[in-house]
C-alpha cells in the first residue's frame, strides 16, 4: 500500500497523516489493518436479523475507525446507515447497505 493509491481512491491522507502525528510507516501500517478488518461483511446478516443495536455497534465502531484514518469515501457511505441504526428503525436498508459493500470492495481492491 502506498499514499498515492489512498490519494486516488478519494482518501484525505494528509488529514490522516496528522492524526498518526506525521508518521506515514505508523498511518499505513493502521490502513493495513483496516484492510484486513472483515466484520463489515457481517452487517448485511445482521440487518436481515434485524438485530439493529448489533449491526449500529459495529458500522459506528468502523465509522470511527475509517473516521480516524480519513478513509473518507468508505467513512461517507457507513455514516449513511449508522444513524438509522441507532435509533433501531426498521427500514430498507438494501441500497444503504449496496453503498457501503461498494466502497467496501473498492478500498479492498486498494491491497491488489
Amino acid at each position: 500500500m502506498d499514499l498515492s493509491k489512498l490519494r486516488e481512491y478519494g482518501a484525505n491522507v494528509d488529514e490522516g497523516m496528522g492524526r498518526c502525528l506525521n508518521n506515514e510507516s505508523f498511518y499505513l501500517m493502521l490502513v493495513d489493518e483496516a484492510l484486513k478488518d472483515t466484520t463489515l461483511l457481517n452487517l448485511e446478516g445482521l440487518i436481515k436479523e434485524k438485530n439493529f443495536k448489533e449491526a449500529f455497534e459495529l458500522t459506528h465502531a468502523l465509522k470511527g475507525m475509517y473516521g480516524n484514518l480519513s478513509i473518507t469515501p468508505l467513512f461517507n457511505a457507513v455514516a449513511t446507515i449508522v444513524e438509522p441504526l441507532r435509533r433501531n428503525e426498521d427500514i430498507d436498508y438494501t441500497e444503504m447497505i449496496k453503498n457501503v459493500m461498494d466502497e467496501f470492495n473498492k478500498f479492498q481492491a486498494l491491497q491488489n
